[in-house]
């Protein structure tokens, strides 16, 4: 049984945005969200944690200093959430921390996920018990640690009555398949915002691309498109999943090597393209869908969802919003509701989608 009562969830994802926060009432029967909050990223942290998943030098050190950083921050947002609103932390069970992700190697000789943010400081300065590092214990039975939050879909969007998938687009895209009478199956589909964002921020200086007005500005250059569509990872059969350490700009700049003549405003809308056909691609190698609902930064671009919606004609394209779940605190909300279950003895991954060997609890217990 769930230990009923309020858990924080808190997300940093491969967009390096900020921190979402989330404070989320959790029973046997029900995920009800009560307040989020929305904590910037330094630019120095932003900087440091892209230094460290684009491959460049470190140091143990700044390594170490980096994953204390990152749990100062986490544990400023939710102090902060729990100031704006008035909450005690008495009144929180438990808070579940993602990590920042700084690389994953799900398949190497020596797999392995890392997230940093040190979950101890966030305890200590919180008062509140938290729960986090949770991909490793998947990965040492033999799954990939990734992704862990279509347990969390099925729970709050699976019906009897349709065929759905979940499909979120942060700055890379997950897709979670929810069929009828079928075990739930999930993966990533490859880059969702995080090549637009990186490329608009590095032509432009704008962190990213507000409403597709510099994408819509472009037109797609097949040739390139047809190149960057050939990348091996997506023919790679699920479980599968990936991140910045593969989809970044030198995977971007090592192709355009190859095309001399593309513009910046060409190389954008070409992007948004490959987001949207290897979206597309691989919801239609699962068998389609019913409806298609959308969370997560990518819900908020309306050349994604047009062009979705124009690729899929028999399918319902629709944003999670409608159906009770902020798409902007999706993942926040899925690691408490992930925290909820680490506390309570039960197990958070899917071995459907991640390729362990058993279900599992997830993550580890860090007391204050």
């Amino acid at each position: 049984m769930i230990k009923t009562g309020n858990y924080i969830g808190v997300m940093s994802g491969t967009s390096l945005d900020g921190v979402d926060v989330a404070l989320v009432n959790i029973s046997e029967s029900s995920v009800t969200q009560r307040v989020s909050y929305f904590h910037p990223m330094p630019d120095d942290i932003k900087a440091d944690v892209l230094s460290v998943c684009q491959g460049q030098t470190t140091t143990l050190s700044e390594v170490g200093q980096l994953d204390l950083r990152l749990g100062l921050l986490f544990a400023e947002a939710v102090l902060g959430l729990l100031s704006n609103n008035h909450i005690a932390a008495s009144e929180v069970i438990a808070i579940g921390c993602h990590g920042q992700t700084v690389w994953h190697q799900p398949k190497s000789p020596y797999p392995f996920t890392m997230q940093l943010g040190d979950n101890n400081r966030i305890a200590a300065m919180t008062g509140i018990v938290t729960v986090g590092d949770f991909r490793r214990k998947d990965m040492a039975f033999g799954g990939q640690g990734a992704p862990l939050v279509p347990a969390f879909h099925q729970a709050l969007l699976a019906v009897p009555y349709e065929r759905r998938i979940v499909l979120n687009i942060g700055g890379i895209a997950n897709l979670s398949v929810l069929a009828p009478d079928a075990a739930v199956t999930g993966f990533d589909s490859g880059p969702g915002n995080i090549l637009m964002d990186a490329w608009i921020q590095q032509q432009k200086g704008k962190p990213y691309d507000k409403d597709a007005q510099w994408a819509r500005q472009g037109h797609i250059h097949n040739g390139l498109l047809s190149l960057m569509l050939s990348d091996p990872y997506f023919n790679l059969p699920a479980p599968k999943s990936t991140g910045r350490e593969h989809f970044n700009l030198q995977w971007l700049h090592q192709l355009l090597t190859t095309f001399s003549d593309v513009s910046p405003q060409d190389i954008q809308a070409t992007l948004a393209e490959l987001t949207v056909q290897t979206i597309i691609r691989h919801v239609k190698a699962v068998g389609g869908c019913d409806r298609l609902l959308v969370c997560g930064g990518g819900a908020r671009n309306p050349l994604l969802i047009a062009r979705m919606a124009e690729e899929l004609p028999n399918t319902r394209v629709d944003i999670t919003d409608n159906y009770g779940i902020s798409g902007d605190d999706m993942e926040a909300i899925a690691f408490a509701w992930l925290a909820a279950r680490t506390v309570s003895g039960l197990p958070g991954n899917l071995p459907a989608v991640t390729g362990a060997s058993k279900p599992t609890v997830l993550g580890a217990i860090y007391t204050p």
